[in-house]
């Protein structure tokens, strides 16, 4: 018979081990003992210690860059970005990257509790800096195509910057510019463009940088805090349906589509070629991926399927801006929202005659900041670009005529007495500043509409 002392005994053993596992699942995120973890001599040691991060952290230097298309960055402290905790890093030390010690992608020193001996050396805050070291013998493919990406290296703001500064006509040219332009694109115009690290481990520089989810492996970046947050006054400000007078597009409303149901990740991580431009890209996604038959659709279709981009018709409003003073007074034309139909500014990368065109940020001043008061050869290309809106709609406001109106009524223009109704639909020169004009004289439809609507 069991007598109480022992009774006891057992009942105070299973309250033990019932509390013992209670830590154990507070542990789990990460397989080092309290103990180990608390003498932050170690990197993870050190970076799953909040508090020991709040008395080692080196506060941010004054900033050297202006806000960017997104606005103001969001601001976390330096040891918010660096510390290693919740289900993210419990995420982490249950994959197969967190069986990888932190000096393989880091280097630096492990096992020492001094910060300055820990980050000495060959230490890589950003290891996929140097993704062909670090990612390529695990993801040599995906690094293979990456190292030419438009999405990492931004080659079509480099060739525009390289071709209206005159000193060249390709992106590869870029590394001509003086280290001062270099420095200003750096801090300024490279906040978006990523690297491996930036959509699937941190939150990009745009969105405050620093670890996303405790460092965290994510195969597929999540749309509003990675996508959205870099493409955020074009793509996501319209995909979301936040201009004035706007709703969200009819793909995520519908379908619930992401970025990626669209822009697949072979898109993203390019296919090793350089490109001037995105539109030069052949994996970008096309309405007829989906859409099949459009050019027989309906009669509006055939009139205009070879002549119109589809958004001439199916897009709203969206946001435009111009004449950006690089991190001096930002954009002189600020951001506003309008809807322009202009002539086809790339003919030899779309065939259309009429497209969808947005006023671009570039001023022959905008590099005054770093030394170059106008830029030599600013007229080489036009402010008002081809762009796609991420807006689109069925119905629309060009598409929707009121009953017993002809088929055109909303879209073409049409003279009333001395007015004409629907010409704020187009680019006009009159539209222009007086700078711009030379440079987008090619895009603006003055003379080359039909004679019989009358403003030619």
């Amino acid at each position: 018979m069991i007598n109480k002392s022992k009774i006891l005994f057992i009942l105070l053993s299973l309250f033990l081990f019932v509390l013992i596992g209670c830590t154990d699942d507070k542990i789990e995120q990460s397989p080092m003992t309290p103990e180990t973890l608390a003498k932050v001599n170690s990197c993870e040691g050190c970076h799953t210690n909040l508090d020991h991060l709040k008395e080692v952290y080196t506060p941010d230097p004054p900033s050297t860059g202006g806000a960017g298309c997104g606005g103001d960055v969001p601001h976390y402290e330096p040891y918010e970005r660096v510390y290693m905790g919740g289900d993210g890093y419990a995420n982490f030390k249950a994959g197969i990257h967190g069986k990888i010690s932190c000096v393989t992608c880091h280097d630096g020193v492990d096992g020492t509790s001094d910060k300055n001996i820990a980050h000495s050396g060959d230490f890589i805050k950003h290891p996929s800096t140097k993704a062909k070291e670090k990612c390529g013998s695990c993801h040599p493919n995906i690094v293979n195509r990456t190292t030419n990406s438009i999405h990492e290296k931004g080659w079509g703001q480099k060739r525009m910057v390289v071709q209206r500064s005159g000193i060249g006509t390709s992106p590869t040219e870029f590394d001509k510019l003086s280290e001062h332009m270099k420095e200003g694109y750096t801090v300024n115009c490279g906040k978006c463009h990523a690297t491996c690290g930036d959509c699937h481990i941190t939150r990009p520089i745009q969105g405050g940088g620093g670890l996303y989810k405790g460092h965290d492996f994510r195969k597929t970046p999540d749309m509003l805090d990675n996508c959205v947050t870099c493409h955020v006054s074009r793509g996501g400000h319209a995909y979301l349906g936040q201009g004035i007078g706007t709703v969200p597009d009819v793909h995520l409303t519908k379908a619930g589509f992401k970025c990626i149901d669209c822009h697949t990740a072979n898109e993203i991580h390019g296919d090793g070629n350089i490109y001037n431009t995105r539109y030069e890209m052949p994996l970008l996604p096309k309405c007829e991926d989906c859409h099949g038959n459009l050019k027989t659709k309906n009669l509006y279709h055939q009139m205009h399927y070879d002549k119109l981009n589809c958004y001439t018709c199916h897009s709203q409003d969206y946001n435009n801006c111009g004449s950006c003073h690089i991190h001096g007074e930002g954009a002189r034309v600020p951001s506003h929202m309008k809807f322009k139909i202009g002539m086809n500014p790339q003919p030899e990368l779309r065939s259309y005659k009429m497209v969808t065109v947005r006023q671009s940020l570039s001023a022959p001043d905008s590099w005054k900041e770093y030394g170059i008061e106008n830029l030599e050869n600013f007229d080489v290309a036009p402010t008002y670009k081809y762009t796609t809106p991420h807006n689109i709609l069925k119905w629309t406001s060009r598409t929707q005529v009121a009953q017993g109106k002809a088929c055109f009524d909303a879209c073409h223009i049409v003279k009333e007495g001395s007015t004409y109704r629907n010409k704020e639909l187009y680019l006009f020169n009159s539209d222009l500043e007086e700078w711009e004009k030379n440079a987008t004289k090619n895009v603006v439809v003055d003379g080359k509409l039909p004679a019989s609507w009358g403003v030619n």
